[in-house]
């Protein structure tokens, strides 16, 4: 390290914008990594348990596949990229100092990390389908009466809505997601973006026969909101249990152990 102005407090400063820079690159990894998880499980499962929840294929089909090609696509080029680059500037969190130094030869995504994003990719995957299989005959869940067409749009902005939530579980490991909810506009208007291109799939006649969608109505936008902010109060719960039980990370720096 190389001091260009005599003053031992730059020293600080730096070290707090590199730690800023470090936890600005998990919740990045932490966000795509849990909504790629979500995706492969909603495939995998939703070929595997196809006829349980209703996915039953027309004669002449091999398999009925949860997502199409077009729609994963576009979940992964266009609703996550936005909020996932602007988890990349979020600003600096008040406590970044006082965490313990970080063992330079740890892992950037560590246990705790990993366990999380594969519990929110699982919570993503049994959103998805249970709103396939309340939509469809057949099912687990009484009461589906609907297309395939229509069963594909609700899945599909389920699990649009699941992610667009989740981009909040991302930007802390232990605090809630309502701490410093508006310090970053650049994760809302890319949100906000998202949403609206999503809403611009249902209702555009182009983009719906491009993407295999149909319109949906007042109940099942509030199905997928509300299935969609299940992520949210998922991690919400466990944010708060590992905060009861103290093991929140939160440690003051001069009292932490340096690594070995």
């Amino acid at each position: 390290m190389i001091l260009t102005d005599d003053n031992f407090a730059s020293i600080v400063a730096a070290v707090e914008e590199g730690r800023s820079i470090f936890a600005n690159i998990q919740k990045f990894l932490r966000y795509l990594l849990s909504s790629n998880i979500g995706e492969v499980l909603v495939m995998f499962f939703g070929v595997v348990l196809a006829r349980v929840i209703g996915l039953v294929p027309e004669p002449g089909q091999a398999i009925v596949v949860p997502l199409l090609a077009t729609q994963i696509l576009w979940i992964n080029l266009l609703t996550d990229a936005g909020p996932a680059l602007a988890l990349g500037v979020e600003p600096a969190d008040h406590g970044v100092m006082t965490r313990p130094p970080r063992d330079p030869r740890s892992s950037v995504i560590t246990r705790r990390m990993w366990f999380d994003i594969v519990f929110v990719g699982v919570v993503m995957a049994v959103g998805t389908l249970g709103v396939m299989d309340w939509a469809l005959p057949g099912g687990l869940l009484p009461g589906g009466n609907g297309s395939m067409e229509y069963a594909h749009t609700l899945a599909f902005t389920v699990l649009v809505f699941l992610q667009l939530f989740n981009v909040f579980n991302a930007r802390f490991d232990d605090r809630s997601a309502a701490y410093r909810l508006f310090s970053n506009g650049w994760l809302w208007l890319a949100v906000a973006v998202s949403a609206l291109l999503q809403v611009a799939v249902l209702y555009v006649p182009f983009l719906q026969s491009a993407f295999g969608t149909v319109p949906l109505g007042a109940l099942d936008w509030l199905v997928c909101i509300g299935v969609g902010s299940s992520v949210l109060w998922a991690m919400e719960l466990k944010k708060l249990a590992l905060r009861l039980s103290g093991r929140t990370g939160q440690t003051v720096l001069g009292t932490a152990s340096r690594p070995r």
